[in-house]
């Protein structure tokens, strides 16, 4: 958290940060436009942002694409915030940002989450895919061989959804684990109580896609999550505010054997 208060106290990473929120997913190149710096001082600015985690990078091609990481903010909220303040604080927030900033950039079609876990690749890889852990920290469980392909059961609430394009992409024990998210079935929307007007909306949506990659870091591994949806849609929105949560919940499971109550 010193690393985080630190960069934060300083404006023009401050700005930085919120240039990646309103668009998210920028180059070295697109950050410097508009700003009277050198590249080489935003590049360093960059470094000290990532350092402590803020910032997030990953590779598309040759370009280098940085992205806002949400996971020490939420870490700072989790510990100061009480669970009877936290919807006020919410509230107010996103009241303060809908009158700042009215023409926020949402056509980012990409979200990604960092977080840094006290764990082994092997014990972080059988979280994410032993039901017996998922069920503990998601409240979901996967049925499926794992093999890139194979369809995926997603059993959630009580409710099963299977697919034909509901499937496996990309396995690489404790490295990389890829696959396509789930089908909005009716009977997973009344499990769920999500109304029908919602459901037809996320079903309308091009499927999504989620990506796990595991960093082995001394005792920690780095885990960085990076949905793909379809464009600003509904199912974006939600998972935005899904996956923090449900991260956190699977780092405590992790360094302390019980999952976030």
């Amino acid at each position: 958290m010193d690393a985080a208060f630190k960069a934060l106290a300083d404006p023009v990473r401050r700005q930085l940060l919120d240039r990646l929120r309103d668009r998210n997913g920028q180059t070295l190149r697109e950050l410097c436009a508009g700003l009277d710096m050198a590249r080489q001082s935003v590049s360093k600015h960059l470094a000290v942002l990532e350092a402590a985690e803020l910032v997030t990078t990953t590779r598309q091609g040759r370009a280098k694409l940085h992205y806002l990481n949400a996971a020490p903010i939420n870490a700072i909220t989790e510990r100061w915030i009480s669970r009877f303040d936290r919807e006020r604080a919410h509230a107010l927030a996103d009241l303060k940002r809908a009158l700042e900033h009215p023409t926020m950039d949402s056509d980012s079609t990409t979200f990604v989450y960092t977080t840094y876990i006290r764990t082994t690749p092997e014990r972080l890889w059988q979280a994410l895919t032993d039901p017996a852990f998922t069920r503990r920290y998601w409240g979901v469980s996967f049925g499926t061989d794992w093999t890139p392909g194979s369809p995926m059961t997603w059993t959630e609430t009580g409710a099963t959804t299977e697919d034909p394009e509901q499937v496996v992409l990309v396995h690489e024990p404790h490295r990389r684990l890829a696959y396509t998210w789930h089908t909005f079935s009716p009977q997973w929307a009344e499990a769920n109580g999500i109304d029908e007007e919602l459901r037809a909306r996320l079903a309308s949506e091009r499927r999504s896609q989620v990506t796990f990659d595991l960093e082995p870091e001394g005792d920690r591994v780095k885990l960085t999550v990076t949905h793909e949806f379809d464009g600003a849609g509904t199912l974006k929105s939600m998972c935005s505010q899904g996956w923090p949560a449900i991260l956190s919940s699977l780092k405590t499971l992790l360094e302390t054997g019980e999952p976030l109550a």
